[in-house]
This record gives C-alpha cells, structure tokens and sequence, in this order.
C-alpha cells in the first residue's frame, strides 16, 4: 500500500491569526517545519495540497478571506514538496467556482462538483486499492474532516497523524476531543507521529 499526502488549509490567514499575543495555529506549524516538512523533504515525498478561496459571494457563510492574490491566502507549504493543487471555496472540497483562485476576475457562485473533485483524486491521488492518504492539516472540526469523509466516501480508509492536525481553537485538548471522543474513527485511522513511522517502516 503507497501513502499520499494531502493537505488541507495550511494558508497564512488560518495560521497567523493573533490570539493573546500568540499565533492560534503556533503549535501545529511548528510540528509541519520541525517534523513533518523535514521528513517529506529527506525522503522526496511529495504533498498534494488543498486551499481555499473564501471570497464572498458565498451564501450561508459570511467569511470573506483568502483572496488569491493577498498574503493570506498563500500557503505554508514550501512550494517544492507540491505535487498538485486543487482549490475550494467552502468547507467540503467537492465546492468549486467560476474563476476560482483567479485573483484578476470576479469570482462564480460556489457550487458542488463531486465528478471534477473525483477526476483529480483519480488523477493525482489513485485507487483506493492501491493508496491510503494521509490527510493533515486545518481543522479537524472542519475543513480537514470534510475532506476526510469524501474520500472514506469514495472507498479510501484515511490515516490522520494526530500532531499534524489541529482544532480551529488551536487549543490540543480540542482537538483530542474531536480525534478521541467523536465519530472520527468512522472516517479515518488516527495515530501519532511515532505510529506512523513505526507502520511506514514495517510496509
């Protein structure tokens, strides 16, 4: 079985938003530049990403973030671990838009496009016969657990290495909540940092 990363949201906007003089998002940004980006690096591993354009207009969501083009909406991925890259413009990835990422034009009304999410995923990530993803990233309550269930939905049984994901609150007791004592188990395998490393070596 062959792993594949993907990455969901690590852009500056979630990242290097202040709370109490400190960055919300500093524990698990440390883990990705310290640990994970490192090892990914050493052994040629490449990630395939998903960011988001939050512009509105977007009815039933008021945020309004992420506009390409601005600092925000750049990515904490070192550019050279990026294999692919697919845009969102709602929680769920399978929320597409006309001129989605496309900072000189106006951007479409989301809509849902579960066929074109799945030709990338055929393309980029392959069969779930032959691939488990590893999935990290912004947030486990949200963005990261959406994309999880697409792809449990489409016959993949994803990995979740707890230090790489975080809760919106940045706070780690949330996320242990949501990793240990909620329906997460349905969706994906959740490890640590050293369990994933003892199963990639014993694959």
């Amino acid at each position: 079985m062959k792993y594949k990363f993907i990455v969901v949201d690590i852009q500056k906007y979630f990242f290097f938003k202040k709370k109490d003089g400190k960055y919300i998002q500093e524990s698990l940004l440390n883990f990705l530049q310290k640990k994970l980006f490192p090892y990914l690096s050493k052994n040629d591993i490449k990630v395939y990403e998903i960011i988001s354009d939050y512009r509105q207009p977007r009815p039933g969501d008021s945020g309004n973030m992420c506009h390409p083009g601005d600092w925000g909406y750049e990515s904490a991925l070192p550019l050279e671990l990026r294999k692919a890259l697919w845009i969102k413009c709602m929680n769920s990835p399978i929320w597409t838009r006309d001129n989605i990422g496309n900072k000189d034009k106006k951007p479409g009304l989301p809509y849902p496009d579960s066929k074109k999410f799945g030709r990338w995923i055929k393309k980029n990530i392959g069969s779930p016969m032959k691939v488990t993803p590893v999935i990290f990233g912004l947030t486990i309550d949200c963005c990261v657990l959406s994309t999880i269930q697409e792809f449990r939905w489409r016959g993949y049984k994803p990995i979740v290495i707890r230090e790489a994901v975080s809760h919106a609150s940045g706070n780690k007791r949330d996320r242990d909540v949501v990793l240990d004592k909620t329906a997460i188990s349905w969706w994906a395998q959740v490890m640590s940092w050293k369990e994933f490393m003892k199963l990639r070596k014993s694959s």
